[in-house]
């Protein structure tokens, strides 16, 4: 467990305990992630997994970046090409994603509108070192006078065509129905969640208290509201087990399904069911990372760690049914992941000889499809779909 006199953070945890009582798993999480100037995803040392403590997706190089771009482009086909094209990158962390969705150069560029949305404000510092970013209300507002309107500077303005790729960030999702994709890839895992146990009576959640300078679990008898929650989503789990409640990441899919009138939210993680959950040890789907590898419990080193659960997809589906689901390799394949790999092979062989730099990073992108779609990693992750029309 943690030592409260660890850390600063730490300390304010065990002062905000001694004032409220034990809190919620769900509020000492949102400390640990992301108490301001604290917190692991505002501190230096905190980048997190999109930047130092763990390998992503988009930090295993540009390849998913430009899988991606060929599916916003069979979106967008799909949407009848709308102009402007807004696509959220939610949880865009340094920008990394971006710009390999760029650099790709997708047909949609001269459309897309790419917003990338980031509550750390020192991630969304980074992000301006990475990506040309514009206002939002450049990339998002009107900028352009009606047809009939003569110029006229009350007449109604509407947002310019043609005028992408333009990117823009935010803390968080736009607040008008006007978006067309949200993307989140690993974002849901580091929403956090209230943590229930059950018991021989009943469920009970796990707060988090104080107890001889440490940082301890402390179980009380859920609310009812609470167990009853807990009891439909795992009516069979065993005195013991223990599972996640994501009202959180369900609040998250509501606001993004409110700024889709048209289009679609992705979201990639690993993911599985309340009762599958139920059945495995917490800790295989509670994981934290530190210093680029796995951390300690949950409640050690407060903000100088990850802390994220599987996405509990079922939950999820009570907010909106899925449209789709499958695993990153799946995801990946359908949108030309062997065709990239295949057109790489062909110049690394063109290019061995010479060893150039199109040839190396050629032989790269294979390294690269072939981490992407390990199962027993970044394949694993699934991707969960829920098309808006």
């Amino acid at each position: 467990m943690g030592t409260a006199g660890s850390g600063p953070l730490a300390a304010r945890v065990v002062e905000r305990i001694h004032r409220l009582g034990p809190l919620s798993f769900c509020e000492f999480m949102e400390l640990a992630l992301y108490a301001p100037e604290l917190g692991f995803y505002e501190t230096a040392e905190g980048a997190g997994r999109r930047g130092a403590d763990f390998l992503t997706s988009p930090e295993a190089g540009p390849l998913f970046g430009a899988v991606l771009a060929r599916a916003l482009d069979s979106w967008w086909e799909g949407l009848g090409r709308p102009d402007p094209y807004v696509v959220v990158e939610a949880g865009a962390g340094r920008g990394a994603l971006a710009r390999d969705v760029l650099a790709a150069a997708p047909a949609c560029g001269p459309a897309l509108r790419y917003v990338l949305v980031e509550r750390a404000e020192r991630q969304r510092a980074r992000q301006a070192a990475l990506l040309p970013l514009e206002l939002p209300s450049l990339v998002l507002g009107p900028s352009e006078a009606g047809e009939s309107d003569g110029g006229d500077d009350h007449a109604e303005r509407r947002p310019a065509r043609g005028q992408g790729p333009m990117l823009s960030a935010l803390p968080e999702l736009p607040a008008e129905p006007i978006v067309s994709v949200v993307v989140a890839n690993e974002l849901l895992d580091n929403i956090p969640f209230d943590l229930l146990e059950r018991g021989e009576s009943g469920w009970h959640e796990v707060r988090v208290g104080e107890r001889g300078g440490e940082l301890t679990e402390i179980l009380v008898p859920a609310r009812t509201a609470v167990a009853q929650e807990a009891e439909r989503h795992a009516p069979d789990a065993p005195p013991g087990c223990r599972i996640p409640l994501q009202d959180g990441a369900r609040a998250w899919l509501r606001a993004a399904l409110e700024v889709v009138p048209r289009g679609r939210v992705v979201a990639v993680d690993y993911a599985d069911t309340t009762p599958s959950l139920a059945r495995r040890p917490w800790t295989e789907w509670v994981r934290t990372y530190r210093g680029h590898g796995p951390g300690g419990h949950p409640l050690e080193h407060v903000g100088g760690q990850d802390i994220t659960s599987e996405v509990a997809s079922d939950q999820l589906a009570r907010t909106r049914p899925l449209t789709l689901v499958r695993s990153q390799a799946d995801f990946l394949r359908a949108h030309g992941l062997d065709q990239l790999v295949e057109e790489a092979r062909l110049r690394w062989r063109e290019g061995a000889a010479r060893a150039d730099l199109d040839a190396l990073a050629a032989r790269s992108r294979v390294s690269e499809a072939e981490a992407l779609t390990d199962p027993s990693g970044l394949g694993g992750f699934a991707v969960l779909e829920w098309a808006v029309s």
